[in-house]
């Protein structure tokens, strides 16, 4: 495989880009490699500048739920262009999207759209706190809900990938607030409650933790953190920005049957565009200004080519591609561990939906710790490989490997065949 074209445009990056990237994760350097620079990408695919073909598994991380360059997205984008790119003032297209998310995900009655992940979950502690005259905060370990500095305390995604469960810059007494337990632990949500349940303002976490490469909540995880949030009058928070319209149309909170307080979104409702969202109960909502006191603002909030390429994806998903998504996934799980199996690769495979997570290990992953005893070391040798072979993972085992309505029984069988070459190297 070819590479020279991005091996010159990353050196290049470098003398004038910190990293030569805008997102540490996308640097490589987690797997040992250089980054591919991207092209173009149509349905399951990517291309790179040197024009190799890869079976893309990153999906830009989550948003791109029909495939790269979906017609009737790109139709909607190119219309909607052609009137306008921002105005900050309301369009028609933030109500209609607004309408979609409330009508899909009961629990949120009011929302406020924002322009990612990131200003979603920090807006929503603020609200809690204002809510609930609280300071503290409770997260989980290997959670990631973005750089706000009060939530790099233990946390997962880029900062996991890198060994790191804190970051320089941020002030000790910044995270004072921030109190950190086990992911899946019943126990420690309890003794958190125990000791600092009259001053929890918010619990945030994700239902399906993305962040540490695809964990799920283990049985009555969920449902004991619901009760204990609604004794202690502790606003519950679900963040859902990678799970909202991937695991099911209502999320994670649907899938699980568990309402919280707010939801935050991102990803999916962008339809490839930076976008967040955060919302909930009508009565916490109002507590933003102009209704409340609490301030929360955006330039570029709700902007209207973000929201057309929104309600382009979400019109879109319908049963049936939820229901092929379960199927092609579900596939997928299977022929990787058949593929690990016939090289003697202990594997095992954590799938939600239409997530999964690979983990070098025949035990259960459960949690931060337990990812983290998973043979890691193997995942940049493992991504080589298959890179070489057409397949194109995320950079890094903490992250999640997604799959669109775009990807075939074909694109499958090939990753199998190029997995099985990995599981292969590896033995």
């Amino acid at each position: 495989m070819e590479t020279d074209r991005s091996k010159k445009l990353y050196r290049l990056a470098k003398r004038v880009m910190v990293g030569g990237v805008s997102s540490p994760v996308r640097s490589f350097s987690a797997v040992k490699g250089e980054p591919l620079f991207i092209k173009r990408g149509y349905g399951s695919k990517v291309y790179d500048v040197d024009g190799n073909e890869f079976i893309d598994y990153v999906l830009s991380w989550g948003p791109l739920i029909l495939g790269h360059s979906n017609r009737k997205v790109l139709n909607s984008i190119i219309k909607r262009i052609r009137m306008g790119t921002s105005f900050g003032a309301p369009s028609e297209a933030e109500l209609l999207l607004a309408e979609e998310i409330c009508s899909s995900i009961p629990s949120i009655e009011r929302l406020r759209f924002v322009n990612s992940g990131t200003e979603a979950t920090m807006s929503a502690i603020r609200l809690a706190r204002a809510h609930t005259s609280r300071n503290k905060i409770l997260k989980f370990e290997g959670c990631y809900h973005g750089h706000a500095d009060y939530f790099l305390a233990k946390a997962g995604s880029g900062l996991a990938t890198y060994g790191v469960l804190a970051s320089e810059g941020v002030p000790e007494d910044v995270v004072a607030n921030t109190i950190v337990a086990r992911y899946n632990s019943i126990a420690d949500v309890e003794d958190a409650f125990s000791r600092f349940g009259t001053q929890l303002a918010a619990v945030i976490i994700e239902p399906v933790a993305g962040n540490m490469g695809v964990v799920p909540p283990r049985p009555g995880f969920l449902e004991k953190i619901r009760k204990l949030c609604t004794l202690n009058d502790t606003v519950l928070i679900f963040d859902e920005v990678i799970t909202g319209f991937r695991v099911s149309k209502g999320g994670a909170q649907s899938l699980y049957n568990v309402k919280p307080d707010i939801t935050c979104l991102g990803k999916i409702i962008g339809g490839g565009f930076p976008v967040g969202a955060f919302g909930g109960k009508k009565e916490i909502m109002q507590r933003l200004a102009p209704e409340g006191k609490v301030y929360q603002a955006g330039t570029l909030s709700g902007n209207p080519v973000a929201m057309t390429a929104g309600i382009a994806t979400l019109s879109m998903l319908k049963a049936r591609d939820y229901r092929y998504l379960e199927e092609i996934s579900s596939l997928l799980e299977t022929e990787i561990l058949a593929a690990a199996e016939s090289k003697r690769i202990p594997l095992t495979v954590n799938r939600v939906g239409s997530m999964l997570g690979i983990f070098f290990t025949e035990d259960q992953v459960y949690n931060f710790q337990t990812v983290a005893k998973s043979k890691l070391n193997l995942f940049p040798s493992f991504h080589r490989t298959s890179l070489e072979n057409g397949v194109y993972l995320p950079p890094s085992p903490f992250e999640s490997i997604f799959l669109s309505t775009a990807h075939s029984y074909e694109d499958v069988q090939r990753t199998a065949v190029a997995f099985k070459k990995a599981f292969g190297d590896l033995h």
